[in-house]
This record gives C-alpha cells, sequence and structure tokens, in this order.
C-alpha cells in the first residue's frame, strides 16, 4: 500500500538515526514532530540503554521506535488499530529492532492487567478523548521508581498524584510535558 508524505516520519536519534517509518493513514492520527520528539529527547537524555519504555497510543510508532532506536531494553507499543500495529511491527521487523513488542488493544484495558513496570511511559491519546482522570494514575502505577510520565494533550495537564512537572512546553495546538515522581522532582 503507497503512504503519502504525509504518512512518515523520521527517528531522529539514535541507531537507526534517519530511517523512515511509513505508515497507513488513520483518523485522528497525529505522529508527535520532529521537533517535539527531539526536545523530548533532550528531556530524557539522549539514550534510553537499558530503559523499559510503554507507548500506550503508539499510532506512528514513532515514539516507540525512537526510544528502540536510543537502546531502549524493551519498546511496547500498543493501540487499537490493527492496521497500525501491523505496520508498526513490520517496520519493526525491518530495522531489526529485537526489543519491540507490539499489541493490538485498549489503553486502558492494557494498563489494567500490565505487570510489569516501566521506566518511561508515553501518552499521547486521540484529542477527541479525555482519559486523563484515569490514565495518569494508571500509569503512575505501572512506573519504576526515576521514571518519566511524558504526555501529550490539547491542553496543559496537571502532575498525577505525587508527581511533579519536570518540563512542559507547546508546539502549535500540542501541549507537551514530563513528569516525574514528587520526590525526585530537581532537575
Amino acid at each position: 500500500m503507497p503512504h503519502s508524505a504525509a504518512n512518515q516520519v523520521r527517528i531522529i536519534g539514535g541507531a537507526w538515526r534517519r530511517r523512515v517509518i511509513r505508515f497507513p493513514p488513520a483518523e485522528g492520527l497525529r505522529p508527535t514532530p520532529d521537533r517535539v520528539r527531539e526536545t523530548l529527547f533532550n528531556w530524557l537524555g539522549q539514550t534510553l540503554a537499558g530503559k523499559r519504555c510503554l507507548d500506550l497510543y503508539a499510532g506512528s510508532g514513532a515514539l516507540t521506535l525512537e526510544a528502540a532506536s536510543r537502546g531502549a531494553a524493551l519498546a511496547v507499543a500498543v493501540d487499537r488499530s490493527r492496521v497500525l500495529i501491523d505496520a508498526l511491527r513490520a517496520t519493526a521487523a525491518t530495522l531489526g529492532a529485537s526489543a519491540f513488542e507490539a499489541y493490538v488493544g485498549d489503553a486502558r484495558a492494557f494498563i489494567e492487567r500490565e505487570r510489569r513496570d516501566f521506566d518511561v511511559i508515553f501518552l499521547d491519546p486521540p484529542f477527541a478523548e479525555d482519559p486523563w482522570p484515569w490514565l495518569l494514575p494508571a500509569s503512575a502505577g505501572r512506573l519504576l521508581p526515576g521514571g518519566f510520565i511524558y504526555a501529550e494533550a490539547a491542553h496543559a495537564l496537571p502532575p498525577p498524584p505525587g508527581f511533579a512537572t519536570r518540563r512542559r512546553d507547546k508546539a502549535g495546538q500540542v501541549h507537551y510535558h514530563l513528569f516525574v515522581r514528587a520526590d525526585a522532582a530537581p532537575a
């Protein structure tokens, strides 16, 4: 299936820097722009070596594959769209992403049954939804000590209980945030 230039993003750092991720069109899909991903990974550090990452609204897979490219020991992608997950699995296979897992499923159902903990959890739900009242606390419950929650929303978000905002910014209509446990907040 051919993809337009609008249906691709490039990995900006790590082992697969400059590689292009292609994905099928999907309603409401907003891949995290290069500039925002660059800022996010500056905040997190350029390497995620040994880190365990979860992307609950994977979409294009840009954040998941960016984490894997930067050495994540585990990069887990979850999305409701089988078509997007199939495309993401194919891209990961082409790149040789061995520490990669992808699941078709609902974010809430996945995080409620998941028993592993993560160093970084990426949250970029569709702007038409408002999952934040349950999503942030549920994600906080799966976070390892010293870990981060990254969240993109159509509006500024408060941190979940027991967390502080480490960094935040805005690009166009996207507000993006990096949350950390309050006892680890100083940067």
